[in-house]
């Protein structure tokens, strides 16, 4: 007992609590979190719709429930890259992302001192956020064209519905997976203008799937080597650091 006593004034001695995400910050980040995870799965349903037996009708659910969720992930990230703007504190880009003055520097004391603890990401933890931040913005953008061409969804679906009708008054006559009132070359000039976008949604997916296990096991590390409760930071804001450190950038 006198000894945990004698531990917990150390520890009190030389650390202490600092708040460091915000609840906005927060917030993003487990919306973030639900909604990939969700549009994972359904785009692994999607892309293996065939082999499972799925009808056209089934399809068209699957892709409807995915770019729904996609708008909400959409709507997250467009208020996450504002903030990065126009936030306060470790919302920023300047202490987020690896382009800021002196990252340089920074990842290069990360290999002399690995054990060194920050307020923020360290500097592998801001390559990290940059590659995750990028190949979002990728899946955004493409998945919001595709969603157009695919279901006739907004922001672009009544563009292309209208590129393709042959009658330009009965617009409502077009559906997924149906050819009434679609011109078939126009249709076809379509897919074939979407294409990159699905490549690039597609090999963003599989870049993302190796990043996000490698972002676990990264967090995992860190936890271990800092010490700092960082992964309890993401749920009350708090981190634990040496009270030299605390201003730490």
């Amino acid at each position: 007992m006198y000894f945990l006593t004698t531990m917990r004034c150390y520890m009190n001695r030389q650390f202490q609590q600092v708040y460091v995400w915000s609840k906005y910050l927060r917030l993003f980040h487990w919306i973030n979190v639900s909604v990939v995870m969700l549009l994972i799965v359904l785009g692994l349903i999607i892309f293996n719709a065939s082999t499972l037996g799925i009808s056209n009708d089934g399809k068209v659910l699957l892709k409807t429930i995915h770019v729904i969720t996609g708008y909400v992930f959409a709507i997250n990230l467009i208020i996450r890259i504002g903030m990065g703007f126009f936030g306060k504190g470790y919302e920023r880009w300047r202490k987020t992302l690896p382009f800021a003055k002196g990252f340089t520097a920074e990842l290069a004391e990360l290999k002399h001192q690995p054990d060194k603890k920050h307020k923020g990401h360290n500097p592998l933890g801001k390559l990290m956020v940059g590659a995750l931040l990028l190949s979002m913005c990728v899946q955004m953008v493409s998945g919001l064209f595709i969603a157009g061409t695919d279901i006739y969804y907004p922001p672009l679906g009544q563009y292309f519905v209208k590129s393709i009708a042959i009658d330009s008054s009965k617009l409502e006559l077009i559906k997924p997976y149906s050819k009434e009132n679609v011109d078939e070359q126009a249709y076809q000039a379509m897919r074939e203008v979407r294409t990159p976008f699905i490549t690039a949604h597609v090999y963003t997916f599989y870049f993302l799937c190796f990043l996000i296990p490698l972002h676990i096991i990264g967090v995992i590390i860190s936890e271990r080597k800092e010490k700092t409760a960082l992964v309890s930071s993401m749920i009350n804001g708090y981190k634990y650091l040496p009270k030299q450190e605390r201003e730490d950038k």
